[in-house]
């Protein structure tokens, strides 16, 4: 039944659609969306009172927060619920020394919870409180936000005094529609022709998955590591001296290229494909913009050439270079404005599968949210003493690995989905892993 127009908050802009898509890849296999967690591990016991009045006053604020995605048409819209429904949510937990061993079972119970797409909430907030330690779990829909939105969101919470509610409702115009507006008719089409071509060249490769995919998923889990200050230095200039000051992301990325080629379980194929996101959202941003992080670009590096470590981070600096010149990320603008009139079935397929094999493109998924703000925040009297995120992921892969530097500190967030993976598999992953940041070999 088609909502009132009143009903109808904001329609799913383009780049959100591209999530949505993938979302729809995730339930297909049975699990339970793009769904995603950024968790802050707190000092102490935050006031949950204060804590549950800042986001209500988050989610009059931004009112697709408590709203719910609807198809009309041929088109998806943020609707209003007839009953808005609470998005915090207090566990009591037994509190123990390690909150994130105590609260993991509870922490994987909330981000595989399955709900249908018309139902889930856009954002949710979980506190698990402890006398020593708490957490504070942020649950979201990729289409709602990606991970720098949800630290915008966090950001907000923690903001003393509060926002000007005047400065919050400003209109939120869709990025990719903003650039696509200043792109000629003849340049629109160069761009399409710009990116087949591309997609073409990354096709030429089937990609290696890192291990056997033929038990069926059932649930995400994760493993979490928080490096010290001097690893974290170390590996902050080692990075520098291979891909120079702006390649972090591609040092992690070939780091574990090659760490998971010495793990001798990959599948067969020619070449790791990673995909890896640009970002659209406007600098020093005061508000959460959604809609502006896609996961669109490839670093791919074949087999012979990850093997050999300087002319790994030669090849992906190399490859990152012409991707800015050649304008790679602005290619996709005009794909993803056209996508939102196909099913999510067939964007889904055109993300994912090789044109060239029909096989999965990717080997494994990689974010990096680069270095939190968070840090020295205090949170309704709890302090802010680390992060981690979580991700859902599509099988295959069914592995990826979310970083962030929290004080100067390296996180590597293992995600893995079980029984694709397992614990061990991941503890010895991380062995291969950690000596490859360290540049020791």
């Amino acid at each position: 039944m088609r909502p009132h127009p009143e009903a109808i908050i904001r329609i799913l802009n383009p780049a959100d659609y591209f999530t949505l898509a993938i979302d729809e890849e995730i339930r297909k296999e049975g699990m339970p969306g793009s769904v995603c967690g950024f968790a802050l591990e707190l000092k102490g016991r935050p006031d949950s009172n204060q804590l549950g009045d800042r986001i209500d006053d988050f989610c009059r604020n931004f009112p697709v927060s408590r709203g719910k995605l609807q198809k009309i048409g041929r088109r998806y819209f943020w609707c209003k619920r007839q009953q808005p429904e609470k998005v915090f949510f207090l566990h009591e937990c037994s509190d123990r020394q390690d909150v994130i061993d105590e609260f993991h079972s509870t922490i994987l119970r909330v981000i595989n919870r399955m709900e249908p797409r018309e139902t889930v909430h856009p954002i949710e907030f979980h506190l698990f409180p402890g006398t020593a330690k708490s957490i504070l779990l942020v649950r979201w829909i990729h289409p709602f936000c990606d991970a720098v939105g949800v630290e915008l969101v966090l950001k907000y919470l923690a903001a003393d005094p509060p926002p000007v509610e005047n400065e919050c409702n400003k209109p939120q115009v869709s990025l990719v529609n903003q650039k696509i507006s200043r792109f000629t008719l003849w340049r629109k089409f160069g761009l399409i022709l710009k990116t087949k071509n591309w997609i073409e060249q990354i096709d030429q490769f089937q990609s290696i998955l890192p291990a056997g995919q033929s038990s069926p998923p059932q649930r995400l889990n994760f493993k979490v590591f928080r490096l010290d200050l001097a690893q974290s230095r170390k590996i902050t200039e080692t990075s520098r001296q291979q891909v120079g000051l702006t390649g972090t992301s591609l040092y992690y990325i070939g780091c574990l290229m090659r760490a998971i080629d010495r793990m001798k379980t990959r599948s067969t194929g020619e070449a790791y494909c990673v995909p890896y996101a640009f970002n659209l959202r406007k600098q020093k941003a005061l508000t959460p913009v959604t809609g502006n992080h896609v996961g669109a670009l490839f670093a791919q590096a074949p087999v012979e050439t990850v093997q050999d470590r300087a002319r790994l981070f030669k090849h992906l600096t190399s490859q990152y270079r012409r991707t800015i010149r050649d304008e790679l990320d602005y290619a996709f603008l005009p794909l993803m404005w056209a996508a939102q009139w196909m099913s999510l079935e067939r964007v889904g397929k055109t993300l994912r599968q090789s044109y060239r094999n029909g096989k999965e493109r990717s080997s494994f998924w990689f974010s990096d949210a680069g270095q939190s703000d968070l840090a020295g925040r205090d949170l309704c009297g709890a302090p802010v003493r680390g992060v981690f995120h979580l991700a859902q992921v599509t099988t295959p892969p069914g592995l990826a690995l979310l970083t962030c530097v929290f004080e100067n500190r390296l996180t590597l967030s293992y995600n893995f989905v079980e029984p694709l993976y397992d614990l061990d598999w991941i503890l010895g992953l991380h062995q291969q892993v950690l000596p490859e940041l360290l540049g020791e070999r």
